[in-house]
Formats: structure tokens, C-alpha cells, sequence
């Protein structure tokens, strides 16, 4: 378990000691290595890749900022509503260009995508490299690293400046905005190249290295956000024309059908109850999890994951203890973020996912019993729950209070299924398959399947206070429409993609609206939930480029991302 993480952490390191041959310096310090004669042997090369996955995993990027991003669409939010300057205001669609998470969150990509274009082209550029089938397995990993924080790039900033080359000088390090379009087509010819030379995981394969059903699986999300709506630079929300998105739908069906051709993975067979028990815990699995970005603290250091400490219900921190004692009991968890509650009356109570999703209540600490106590809350107070700290190795408990070693799973089977589903529906000429793969993974969960006979009873208690009025349901392929709004919510709460479904359907705006003015939370004065009141369709699709980006890239000619 974790096999990977000292590997990511001297990676890290080394990476960070890299000299290229433009450097003006005449000595070479002891600690760092000259990029040209670095790749000189296979070791050397995955030591490289392992520097890639360390930026990923870097508590200022995946391991903390990024939970944010995703933030404050239908399903969750922050639990305060002060200007911060950081989460809260991402959460709050207040954002503007010297946000300090949004800064970390612009450094660590092209971080990121510097070093894969570093050990891209040192890898392509080793003695032997075309006949070296290992060489091309490893540049295959570096690419699909690239493509996957290219995409991120894409959703979160739109046209931006892009590159495949590595910055070895100061001039090039600056570069002008690319079209999204050029950008997708690097992505896909990165995920193709990486679909040829990687293999596909089975019982042995850990799901912190890249395997071909993550491959596939990114390239099956690519297509969809590709063939949805996205904010442009003239503030107009657009997608491609229809024969292009059919296209895309087509490509999906095709990645899908690989999937069922392997026939290795499906869901967890502990059941979805277990599945995030079990990555809390540190138990790895390559049947769901597709991919995992990895994360490990030492004891007493700032670093490592905060999944299940900021995102996951709150957890007293246990006082009056001598060190020996407090590593018996769960650490510190704070709490950050609130799931919207209206989510948990819409499921069924047969429904594993609902308790799952949303946690109703707080871990309080006894001083005098010396020991943690359960507190139910009220709804408004819930949190999100897919990571908690009870679920948690006590291996982990006290390490640190402000990190945890959890894994965070960007890619899994059963959004695969879904993202099958959606294409089939899409595509126009296999609605049975669509509705059969959407109730695989609500059979998964226990729930009732959907079929034309009972569609209208499965959704009567939504629309009695949220009626999507945005999607037309009259037609067969507007029905399996709303359904999927539901299921992936359903399915997908807070693992990072819920936003960005909602804009790439055109939706967000609209969403918010609906849950922000019919959540019970927001009939106070208080209202914690502003999402809905203070998000702008034409703006916030998008967000901002830094500031600090703005004043030293010149070929961005002073101009941020509409309404900025």
C-alpha cells in the first residue's frame, strides 16, 4: 500500500534541482542534475515520471486547493460565507485574479505539464527508445499525466497558453492564449498514444500508476466536455454543431465497447457502502478505481492529502492527552465543506449511496470521558461524506491534524458506465442500452431501476420542489436527460465532476438557481448557501487567470477571461 509515495517525494526533489543548458551558472551545485545528460537509463526515466505524479499530488494542488474547484454547483458548498480570498470564494462564485488557491491551482499545472514535457522529450530522446517497449510504456505514462492536467487547464480556464515543449529558458516559459480546440486535439493525440503502450490493469495493478482503463476512461470524459457547451472569449456559451458532437458521442461508444472487450473492470465488490470505507482506509482496489492520485504525510509535516479532513464531516480535536494516548483517537477534521440538503430526500431509503453522500453528523470531543462522541445535526449543517476520519487507518490518525494519507479517485468505473450511457442516449439510436447501463449502477446501489412504466413515480418528489424545467422531459430522450441529472448526482456527489456536467449541458446557472432559492437553508437571513445569487452565466464558467500570470506574460496582452 502506498508503494509509491517516497518515490513521488525524492521525485519531487529532483526534479526541483533540474538545470538545463541555458544556465548562466559556471559551476554546477552537488544537489541537481543537467537535464541533458540526465536520461541515460530506464530508472532515471520513471524517477522522472514519478516527479510528475509528486506536482499532481502536492498538498497545494490535488492534495487540498483542488477540492474546491468544483465547489458550490448543486451538491455542495462552503460552510461559511465570509470573503477569504481563497475557498470561500471560490465556493461563492467571488472570485477575482489574486485569489490565492486559484494561483496554486495555475503553478502546479503548468508545473506539471513542464515536467512531463521534460521526460516526453528526454524519454523520446534515450539511446535505444524505439525499440524499448518499457521507454514507450513510460512515455505513454508522462502523456496521459499531460493530458489529464491539459484538460484541467481547458475546464477551468478556457483558451490558455500551451505548450509540448519544456521551458529552458525564460522567453519560452511565457506563451500566447491557445485555442481550446488545438488544445483538445493534443489531449486526444496524448490519450491515443497512451491507449497503444499502456497495458490494462488487473488483480496485481495498483491504481496509483496509469493503466489503459484510466486511459480510456479520460478520453471518454474528454469527448463529452468536448461536445458540450463551454464559455468563450467573447462571453457566449457555445458547443459544436451537431454532426461534430454526434462524433464525439460516436468515439465514447467505441472506448466503452473496449472496456466491455477487456471485461476486467466493474464495481466494487464490496458493494458501494465499502468502496470509500475502503479507500479511506488505504485499501486499494484496480476493479472501480480507474486511477487514484496518491497522497502520504509524514509525521508532523505540512504535507500530504486533506481528503476526509477538509472535505468530510468535522472531527474534534482530541485535547488533555499525552502523546502516547492521542494516537488512539482520530485526529482533528474541520470541516470545510456542507452538501446541499435537499440531495438526501430525493433518494431512496433502499439506496446505499444517500447515507454515503451525506453525513449528518459531527464527531464532538469529550474531554472528560476522554473519547469522541456522535452529534447528529440538523439539515444546513451536513456534511459531505464520502471521506471521514473514522473511516479512516489509525496508522494515519495523528500524523498531523491538518492532512491524511486518503487517496482521491478522479476516475472510476461506475462514471464510466454513466458517461456510456449519456453517449448512447446522445448518439440517438440505442436508448434500451442507455437506460440498461444507468440502472447497472442503480441496481449497484439498491435502488428501483427506471423504466418508461414508473419514470413519472420515481421523479414525482423531486418535482414537487425541483421540477427541471431547464431539461424538456416530454420526449423519450429528454426523460433519460433528467434521470442522468439525477444519477450522476446521485453517483458522482463531490468527487470533482458535478460542475462541470452541469456546464457542459448548459445548465449551471439555472441549477444553482433552483436549489439556492427552494434550499430550506436559505429561508433565513443568513443565507449560507449564495451561490445562486451571486453566480453570473458568462463569467463564472470560467476563472480568472492570476494576476501575477496577467503582469509577466506579456503575450497575454493584459486580458483575463471574460468579466474579469
Amino acid at each position: 500500500m502506498k508503494k509509491y509515495h517516497l518515490l513521488y517525494l525524492l521525485s519531487a526533489l529532483l526534479l526541483a534541482g533540474f538545470t538545463s543548458c541555458e544556465d548562466m551558472l559556471t559551476e554546477k551545485p552537488n544537489s541537481s542534475y543537467d537535464k541533458d545528460g540526465y536520461f541515460d537509463s530506464e530508472a532515471k526515466a520513471e524517477m522522472a515520471i514519478m516527479g510528475i505524479y509528486a506536482s499532481i499530488s502536492d498538498k497545494d494542488h490535488y492534495g487540498w486547493c483542488e477540492m474546491a474547484a468544483p465547489a458550490s454547483d448543486d451538491t455542495y458548498y462552503t460552510s461559511r460565507t465570509h470573503s477569504d480570498n481563497q475557498v470561500h470564494d471560490i465556493a461563492h462564485y467571488r472570485t477575482n485574479s489574486t485569489n490565492t488557491w486559484i494561483e496554486n491551482l495555475w503553478k502546479f499545472k503548468y508545473q506539471t505539464i513542464d515536467r512531463a514535457n521534460m521526460t516526453i522529450d528526454g524519454i523520446r530522446n534515450m539511446t535505444g527508445y524505439e525499440e524499448n517497449k518499457k521507454l514507450k510504456e513510460l512515455e505513454a505514462e508522462a502523456r496521459f499525466l499531460r493530458a489529464f492536467i491539459a484538460f484541467d487547464l481547458i475546464k477551468y480556464w478556457g483558451d490558455v497558453p500551451f505548450k509540448t515543449t519544456y521551458s529552458d529558458s525564460y522567453e519560452s516559459a511565457y506563451q500566447p492564449r491557445v485555442s481550446r480546440e488545438i488544445i483538445y486535439d493534443e489531449i486526444i493525440a496524448d490519450l491515443n498514444f497512451a491507449k497503444e503502450n499502456t497495458e490494462w490493469a488487473n488483480a496485481s495493478s495498483s491504481p496509483e500508476r496509469v493503466t489503459q482503463g484510466a486511459v480510456r476512461g479520460l478520453l471518454m470524459r474528454v469527448y463529452l466536455q468536448r461536445a458540450g457547451y463551454s464559455l468563450q472569449m467573447d462571453g457566449k456559451l457555445t458547443r459544436p454543431e451537431e454532426s461534430k458532437r454526434k462524433e464525439y458521442f460516436n468515439a465514447v461508444i467505441e472506448e466503452w465497447k473496449a472496456f466491455q472487450a477487456n471485461g476486467y473492470h466493474g464495481f466494487y465488490p464490496g458493494g458501494y457502502d465499502a468502496l470509500f470505507k475502503d479507500i479511506s482506509f488505504g485499501i486499494q482496489n484496480s476493479k472501480e478505481s480507474l486511477w487514484e492520485i496518491s497522497f502520504f504525510h509524514m509525521q508532523g509535516k505540512r504535507n500530504g492529502g486533506a481528503w476526509g479532513i477538509y472535505n468530510g464531516p468535522m472531527v474534534g480535536e482530541p485535547t488533555g492527552l499525552a502523546a502516547s494516548e492521542a494516537n488512539q483517537h482520530m485526529g482533528r477534521a474541520n470541516g470545510f465543506f456542507i452538501a446541499v440538503p435537499e440531495w438526501r430526500n430525493f433518494f431512496e431509503e433502499t439506496d446505499t449511496r444517500r447515507d454515503i453522500m451525506i453525513c449528518t453528523y459531527q464527531q464532538r470531543w469529550n474531554a472528560t470521558l476522554k473519547e469522541h462522541e456522535k452529534r447528529e445535526l440538523k439539515a444546513g449543517g451536513w456534511y459531505c461524506g464520502k471521506w471521514r476520519r473514522e473511516w479512516m487507518s489509525p496508522d494515519s490518525w495523528n500524523k498531523n491534524l491538518n492532512y491524511g494519507d486518503v487517496n482521491f479517485c478522479p476516475l472510476r468505473y461506475a462514471d464510466v458506465v454513466l458517461m456510456a450511457a449519456e453517449a448512447y442516449n446522445e448518439a440517438g439510436n440505442a436508448q434500451t442500452t442507455a437506460w440498461e447501463l444507468l440502472n447497472q449502477v442503480r441496481t449497484r446501489a439498491g435502488a428501483t431501476p427506471i423504466t418508461e412504466a414508473n419514470y413519472e413515480e420515481i421523479m414525482a418528489e423531486r418535482k414537487k420542489t425541483h421540477n427541471l424545467t431547464f431539461i424538456d422531459d416530454t420526449t423519450p430522450q429528454g426523460k433519460f436527460r433528467t434521470a442522468l441529472y439525477w444519477e450522476r448526482g446521485f453517483e458522482l456527489a463531490f468527487e470533482g465532476q458535478r460542475k462541470y456536467d452541469l456546464i457542459r449541458w448548459g445548465v449551471l446557472g439555472k441549477a444553482l438557481k433552483l436549489f439556492g432559492e427552494a434550499s430550506s437553508v436559505n429561508k433565513k437571513e443568513t443565507k449560507p448557501y449564495p451561490a445562486y445569487q451571486t453566480f453570473k452565466e458568462g463569467k463564472h464558467e470560467l476563472f480568472p487567470i492570476p494576476l501575477k500570470e496577467i503582469q509577466s506574460n506579456h503575450k497575454l496582452e493584459g486580458k483575463n477571461n471574460p468579466g474579469y
